[in-house]
Parts: C-alpha cells; structure tokens; sequence
C-alpha cells in the first residue's frame, strides 16, 4: 500500500471533459446573430481548438487564461469563415466557459474513494493544472480541500505538471519518498510519464478503454476507468 498519493482533479476526481458534450456547450454559446452556418462555425472551433492544444506551450500558456485562448480559437475559426466580428467572437468564448462551467460535476464515488483512502492512513495531495481562481473556485464548490494535505494549483504554485519540480514539492510537503508514492490522473505525460521518470507510481485512468498510447515512452504502474477502482488494487 502507497503511504502517499497525488491526485489529479479535472477528469479524475471531476467530470470536465469526458461525459461533458462540449460541442452543445458551443451551439448554446452561439446565440442567434451569426451571419454563417452553425455547423460550419462549430466544425472550425474544434478544428482550430485541436490545433491549440497540440503544442505543449501553447497548452501550458492556454490553460492558465482559458478565456484568452478560447478568444483566440473561436477567432481563428471566424476568420476561415470570412467572418470579422471580434466582439462576436469575445461573446462566443465568454458565454461558452460559463455553458462548460455549469457540466462540472464530481464522478459517481469519487468522494468517497478519496475518504476509504484517508481511513487507510494514506496521505493525499491535490495536483491540479490551471489558473488559480477558476481551478480553486471547482476546489470550493466540491468541497474538495479539507479531503487533501496539501493542494497544489498551477496559476499559485507557479508550476505545473509535467514539470519535476510540482511531484517533487508535493513529496517534500507530505514527507514521503517518490518510492512510496503514487501519482493518480487521466493525463498519460502528467500522471505516468513525468513522474515515472522521478520513482513515482504512475496509475492511469483510461476513461475510454483505448490503452497505452502507441507512442508512449512508458508502462503505467496500473490502468483504471475510474478512480473508484483504485480501491481495488490497494
């Protein structure tokens, strides 16, 4: 049994992407003014979103102002469109982050395997990517913060996966070793790879069933669907 375990939030311990149907999030988000095919509109943002979010810096300077980035996505997907309405598209990602807001929710028994792990004895920290008001506004809202020893937010922090420095912190502020840890998420670089490469257990939650990505450079410790199964091999 691990004597400490850093958990991730977004699609671990809450629904944000998976289960969420994002694209009915964009179609409210539109309204009734555009002057193109909604269709059209929704297929560029998702396009123009992938693009976005392949690239690791991108990723990391996204994620800390999601507004900005998804200004620039929708913009990006206007402008194929022959459409040149900033104010249209700064509305657009406005009145989508409060429609995606209202999808977060806690996975079934999600709080409670946190609670069956504190009863264990186990030391639990919270490691969460993001800006610091909208990632602690979800900690508050689910309550979140009294379940862990430590939580550790991006934007405040500083830092964030897959950066060694943020495993290494967390490790120094519960007073365990990487050897007698385990690093819990949906993410295979954040929660397998990085902290792999420092001695931590990586347990992925594959969601999906898909398996170890082809082009993964490493095996994880264990695989889950949900974080409720870690209870299981405990």
């Amino acid at each position: 049994m691990p004597k400490a375990i850093l958990l991730d939030m977004d699609d671990t311990i809450l629904s944000f992407d998976h289960g969420v149907d994002t694209d009915s999030c964009w179609r409210r988000s539109f309204g009734h003014v555009l002057s193109c095919d909604p269709i059209e509109l929704l297929a560029g943002i998702k396009e123009s979103a992938k693009w976005y979010w392949s690239d690791p810096e991108r990723h990391r300077v996204g994620r800390l102002d999601l507004y900005k980035a998804r200004q620039k996505i929708v913009g990006m997907a206007m402008q194929k469109l022959k459409m040149e309405d900033h104010s249209l598209a700064n509305q657009i990602a406005y009145t989508y982050g409060i429609e995606r807001d209202k999808c977060v929710k806690l996975f079934p028994d999600s709080i409670d395997t946190i609670k069956q792990l504190r009863i264990k004895g186990i030391k639990l920290a919270l490691l969460t990517n993001g800006n610091t008001e909208p990632q602690w506004d979800k900690i508050r809202c689910f309550e979140l913060a009294p379940l862990f020893d430590c939580v550790l937010v991006e934007g405040e922090f500083g830092i964030g996966k897959p950066d060694d420095r943020i495993y290494l912190h967390a490790l120094e502020q519960l007073g365990v070793t990487a050897e007698d840890t385990w690093m819990v998420g949906d993410n295979f670089e954040w929660e397998v790879a990085a902290p792999q490469r420092l001695g931590i257990k990586g347990i992925w939650i594959d969601h999906k069933g898909a398996g170890v990505p082809l082009t993964a450079t490493a095996e994880p410790y264990r695989t889950i669907k949900s974080l409720s199964e870690l209870l299981s091999i405990i």
